[in-house]
């Protein structure tokens, strides 16, 4: 689903192959997508926010997710969004609250009356980006999207959404950046 620029800018920048490489998932792979250099570079990030404008949903009016992970996706796709008259804002969730401030876990100019997308850097099982739209959910945000920008669980980040009904979407998988799993 993703554009051959934002393949090719991963496979030029962000793909590894001199594993073995330890995955959240408790997994080792011989490759790893190191997808933060190229969302946190411009050209990327370019390319990472129109891939995921290109699928979110017409009814979406924020997206984000977990902190660091998220955060350069959501707000890449929020500046390209408005670069085509689309108002779209970005969020983040801290994985713990914070103590000081306003506190609490989730940052950004969202309410519950704003459908959300739920964002993912690189999953191996959705875990991470699961939880996030947990959070969201008992804070009475309603999710209807969730997207990867590459998914290598081998459909079980789209079943773990599933049974949330929340749809997944995998801009890029591991047969894109020439890998069978």
């Amino acid at each position: 689903m993703a554009s051959q620029p934002l393949i090719d800018h991963l496979t030029a920048n962000a793909l590894r192959t001199d594993g073995p490489f330890s995955l959240t998932s408790g997994g080792v792979s011989d490759w790893y997508v190191d997808a933060r250099k190229t969302t946190f570079d411009g050209i990327g990030a370019r390319h990472v926010g129109e891939a995921v404008l290109d699928v979110l949903g017409t009814g979406v009016q924020a997206v984000g997710g977990m902190t660091m992970g998220a955060d350069p996706i959501a707000i890449a796709t929020a500046m390209i969004a408005a670069e085509r008259g689309r108002d779209l804002k970005a969020f983040s969730i801290r994985k713990q609250p914070k103590d000081h401030g306003t506190g609490g876990r989730l940052v950004g100019p969202i309410d519950p009356s704003m459908p959300l997308a739920v964002l993912e850097d690189t999953t191996t099982t959705g875990s991470s980006a699961v939880d996030a739209a947990r959070y969201l959910i008992e804070q009475g945000f309603e999710i209807v999207q969730a997207i990867a920008l590459v998914d290598r669980s081998n459909g079980e980040a789209r079943k773990n959404f599933a049974t949330l009904g929340i749809d997944h979407v995998a801009l890029i998988t591991p047969a894109d950046l020439g890998f069978t799993s």
